[in-house]
């Protein structure tokens, strides 16, 4: 009998164990949403304006995107990182910036190529292209 109460614990121990690590692991893959919300003409650039919101409980000092903008035919016209940290946990914020020398009427689509930097504080964060959820509110698509 005491046999099977120590097998019975030890079941429900790890059915704890393993919720808490799956609560864990979900914790850590909220996605972090990005939406294209507004261009603007500046002089000869394109002021884009983002919508970030990080629904999880990090918060990241660094986030750097690699983003690559194409014509409406399909071609490259531009290259160039983003810098939206920080990120703070639980949080949306808007992240303005020009893409130099290029009219917001051409653009057909803005790639989210990478994220050339992610960190949670100092370290190295886990996934940060693969936790990117991109919508755009406008014509010009966003993609990942």
């Amino acid at each position: 009998m005491l046999h099977r109460t120590i097998l019975v614990g030890f079941g429900l121990s790890a059915a704890v164990v393993a919720g808490v690590v799956a609560g864990t692991a979900l914790a850590a893959s909220q996605p972090i949403g990005i939406e294209l919300n507004r261009v603007d003409e500046q002089g000869p650039s394109c002021r884009a304006s983002f919508v970030i919101a990080n629904s999880g409980p990090e918060t990241f000092s660094s986030f750097k995107l690699d983003l690559v903008v194409f014509d409406k035919g399909g071609t490259i016209v531009k290259r160039l990182a983003a810098d939206v940290a920080p990120l703070r946990a639980d949080k949306t914020s808007v992240k303005v910036f020009d893409i130099p020398d290029t009219g917001c009427g051409g653009i057909g689509s803005i790639l989210v190529n990478d994220v050339l930097d992610c960190r949670e504080g100092e370290k190295p964060a886990d996934d940060c292209v693969g936790r990117l959820a991109v919508t755009s509110k406008l014509p010009i698509k966003l993609l990942k």
